[in-house]
């Protein structure tokens, strides 16, 4: 199968698939979701993303429909059935199916699995970024599926001709991107924004600081601002989706692309890793 889609234990082909309307997924954007790379049909940090997945949905108060460990199965299996080993894994829980009303419903979540072909950059090809200030809620650490302000995001840097956007707080503070996390080095130090509820901390990010840890660089968790990113000897993106790339413009003007060694070394850290536990 060249892409599948599954729904509470039925699955078949991702276009022929459906959903009830009055799942809470339609009304609300009620639910949690987590995602990440799968190569040679092995999912990559797979206990990371489900870990991650069942504290967002503790959080939310979502009663999960099956066991981690009765999930990480599910997902293997599925992986076994595609054409290609190579994908993108994503997998969602929503809080349930009923009438739309905002209490919750009772009952078990809605599981929702995707799988779509896909390859991971190695990182080589620098992107252009932009800035836009975050206007999100205050919950940015639980991976929700109510998205708009990262969608809204995301269209803005795509007509800007851009791969992200960057978001800033009233003051300049830079938090994440829309669909990433962001970071600098600078003068040989990596800096990345605190892990608290301003940002979704990233299984990408975990282990990007993890190789700094291995590499001997050093690395502060610490807020930095709008000028920091400017004038940043390297800016660094990652994600689940890409692992680790750089940026060589923002906003329309060159930026970062003064420290390619250091960010070689963390490129090629990760990208090992990758392919290591994915042989």
């Amino acid at each position: 199968m060249e892409a599948l889609g599954y729904y509470n234990g039925a699955f078949g082909p991702l276009d022929e698939m459906t959903v009830p309307m009055n799942d809470r997924a339609s009304w609300f954007g009620d639910g949690v979701y987590d995602a990440g790379p799968c190569r040679n049909y092995k999912i990559f940090a797979l206990d990371e993303h489900i870990d991650r997945l069942f504290r967002s949905g503790e959080a939310l108060r979502i009663r999960m429909p099956m066991t981690k460990q009765a999930l990480k199965d599910t997902l293997q299996s599925l992986v076994r059935q595609m054409d290609s080993g190579n994908l993108f894994v994503y997998y969602q829980v929503t809080r349930g199916t009923g009438r739309r009303k905002h209490a919750f419903t009772e009952g078990p979540g809605n599981l929702w699995i995707t799988l779509t072909p896909q390859v991971v950059s190695d990182g080589r090809e620098p992107i252009r970024l932009i800035t836009t200030e975050d206007t999100r809620f205050m919950h940015c650490n639980i991976k929700t599926l109510n998205l708009i302000p990262s969608v809204m995001a995301s269209q803005k840097a795509a007509e800007a001709g851009c791969m992200e956007a960057v978001f800033y707080r009233p003051g300049g503070r830079v938090t994440e991107c829309a669909h990433s996390n962001v970071h600098i080095l600078k003068n040989g130090t990596l800096y990345t924004a605190p892990a608290d509820e301003l940002i979704l901390p990233g299984i990408a990010r975990a282990h990007l600081l993890a190789a700094c840890r291995t590499l001997g660089i050093p690395c502060r968790e610490e807020p930095f601002c709008l000028e920091d990113l400017l004038n940043a000897d390297e800016i660094l993106v990652t994600s689940s989706s890409h692992l680790c790339l750089h940026a060589c413009e923002i906003d329309g003007k060159p930026a970062g692309m003064k420290d390619g060694d250091l960010f070689e070394r963390l490129r090629i850290y990760l990208t090992d890793e990758f392919i290591r536990s994915t042989t």
